[in-house]
């Protein structure tokens, strides 16, 4: 697939009519417009999907779009991670390729740990090469036994005398095999549990490091699973403090979350636009799709959940960007995450489906952009905590 291959004049993302909203600002606005802009003009061959992130990393680092993942001291675009920035990239990304998105999204977590945690060195070092894509960033906190419960990690580093070694293994990496360093979280101190897990930067081709087991998943995305083998790294590889490593876990994927529900977000406004366009031109029994009042319902239901998924989504970026000294991590900031999360990724899963059996059998024919939304955003409700997660924190909210 060709991303941006087809456009449709009438069902092309409004660049501000959904950015009117008190949520954001006159930068917003303007970020916007100048994305929609540039997102039109792009055109990457997706059928290697390595091949084709690195291409966008480029791309996105060439265009300044990859400055709103880092800080301004380090090359970025703005003083600090804005999460409405984050939100509206992520949104007009996505609806234009979810590739695109993915591929900018990784930057951003990839590093966020050096960003909230790093030495200056480190901070001076990889943040301003993520920001012009010269370094392709990655978080590894994964594990085949350690999905959802972060704290039953396996992956050891035990100190030596210039730093730490490195055993065990993680998986689903986010590009992994091409990616020019890792934040790998390690158990440091083993029975622990989450207290006892450490950051650590270990460069690509570290010795005893192997990210050769690619992982092929419905959607292809570059994933690897990596393996350590006395994997050697020293002592200024440490991202803040010795067992620390969970709490910064956390923080990275706080900045982010509002962000992934933005991405679902712009695959539904991708998946009713080309349903809206397909309705107006199908002709079916002497009338249009669009006739049909089945049509026009199954449209407004569309409408529905994306404005619900879009309100939500602004509200929790919104609320970590007015207090983020004091707003990230707080139990009301989680909640509206946990929701925009949950919200955003289970409607756009709704709404692509309804939107592909509105196109009957075009929907299902490979390479079509309904076909191949269909298949990106179902590892949205999984990634970075799977709905049932959210719905846990949402829970356990209530009762509190």
């Amino acid at each position: 697939m060709v991303a941006f291959e087809h456009p449709h004049p009438h069902g092309a993302l409004a660049p501000t009519a959904h950015l009117e909203l008190p949520f954001f600002d006159d930068a917003h606005r303007a970020l916007a417009n100048g994305l929609v802009a540039w997102a039109r003009e792009q055109h990457v061959d997706e059928s290697d999907d390595r091949a084709a992130c690195k291409e966008w990393v480029q791309r996105l680092g060439a265009a300044g779009w990859l400055r709103y993942c880092v800080p301004e001291a380090h090359g970025g675009a703005l003083p600090a991670l804005d999460s409405r920035a984050l939100v509206i990239l992520r949104e007009t990304l996505a609806y234009h390729s979810p590739l695109a998105d993915f591929a900018f999204a990784m930057q951003g977590l990839g590093s966020g740990a050096i960003t909230l945690a790093g030495t200056p060195a480190q901070r001076a070092h990889h943040l301003p090469a993520v920001a012009s894509g010269d370094q392709i960033a990655a978080f590894a906190l994964s594990e085949p036994e350690a999905g959802s419960d972060v704290a039953a990690m396996a992956l050891r580093a035990t100190p030596t005398a210039s730093g730490w070694t490195l055993n065990g293994q993680k998986t689903w990496i986010s590009n992994g095999g091409m990616a020019d360093f890792y934040v790998v979280f390690a158990k440091t101190e083993p029975d622990a549990g989450a207290r006892g897990i450490s950051a650590f930067i270990v460069n690509a081709d570290a010795p005893g490091l192997d990210s050769s087991a690619h992982i092929q998943v419905m959607a292809p995305h570059p994933l690897a699973t990596l393996t350590f083998m006395d994997c050697h790294v020293g002592s200024d590889a440490l991202v803040g403090s010795v067992n620390g490593g969970f709490k910064l876990a956390m923080q990275t994927l706080d900045i982010f979350r509002a962000s992934v529900a933005a991405a679902a977000l712009g695959m539904a406004r991708r998946a009713f636009a080309e349903a809206v366009a397909h309705a107006k031109t199908r002709k079916m029994f002497g009338q249009t799709l669009a006739d049909f009042q089945l049509t026009q319902a199954k449209l407004g239901e569309m409408s529905a959940l994306i404005d619900a998924s879009a309100m939500l989504t602004y509200r929790a970026a919104w609320m970590r960007d007015r207090s983020s000294a004091n707003g990230a991590g707080t139990p009301a900031y989680t909640a509206a995450a946990a929701s925009a999360k949950l919200t955003a990724t289970e409607n756009a899963q709704r709404v692509i489906d309804m939107a592909l059996q509105m196109f009957g059998g075009r929907g299902v024919q490979v390479g079509q952009p309904i076909e191949h939304l269909y298949r990106d955003i179902r590892s949205l409700r999984i990634y970075e905590g799977a709905s049932e997660v959210q719905l846990l924190i949402l829970g356990k909210q209530a009762l509190r």
